[in-house]
């Protein structure tokens, strides 16, 4: 058996880069992280309007 035999079908004998579908895992935890990301600050800052109207940033009367 040659080398080539060996390669698993649709694995690339020559060893180059991954093509779209070997980056499509990364950009799925790039995307969540984002989406994270987005979700925090957004509810960081929806309890800061809350706070704001509550009146916690103002100084005491």
């Amino acid at each position: 058996m040659s080398e080539a035999d060996e390669q698993p079908d649709g694995a690339d004998p020559t060893g180059a880069e991954p093509g779209p579908a070997g980056r499509r895992p990364a950009l799925v935890v790039v995307a969540v992280v984002v989406a994270a990301l987005f979700v925090c600050c957004c509810s960081a800052a929806v309890g800061l309007v809350i706070a704001w109207s509550a009146g916690l940033f103002h100084p005491p009367a």
